[in-house]
């Protein structure tokens, strides 16, 4: 089953979330054994977006992949969730990723998340606020 399927390895992953009021990305590439996490916000000015880089941080790429894999990544593949009727607001996301050697996973929602969402949006929180 794919839900079960391991990541074991990871070219570039993108997390984009957005709100009312806000729209941030999380972005994982791969290079030379390590992982780098780099968390990015939005803004716009002279009627263009502005991708505006705030955080980042090293890691090895073994940590991504254990996140990766604990939150079953694999199995969000083709996950569409629907915007939950009579909810006015909310945070809508999309995933991204190019693992296995060319492999792609790709999932989108609106105030409806795949198991295990806010685990892995929280460990990549984690790994861009530790401190050295």
């Amino acid at each position: 089953m794919k839900k079960d399927k391991q990541i074991i390895s990871f070219v570039k992953i993108t997390l984009d979330e957005s709100g009312m009021r806000f729209r941030h990305e999380y972005e994982i590439v791969f290079s030379d054994g390590q992982a780098e996490v780099k968390y990015y916000t939005f803004s716009y000015s002279d009627g263009e977006e502005q991708r505006i880089p705030e955080k980042s941080a090293e890691c090895g790429a073994d940590e991504v992949l254990a996140l990766l894999n604990d939150c079953r990544v694999f199995g969000w593949d083709g996950f569409v969730g629907k915007h939950p009727r009579g909810v006015l607001d909310g945070i809508m996301f999309t995933f991204n990723a190019t693992v296995n050697g060319g492999e792609t996973i790709y999932a989108h929602g609106s105030q409806n998340f795949p198991k295990k969402y806010r685990e892995f949006r929280d460990g990549l929180y984690e790994m861009l606020n530790r401190q050295d």
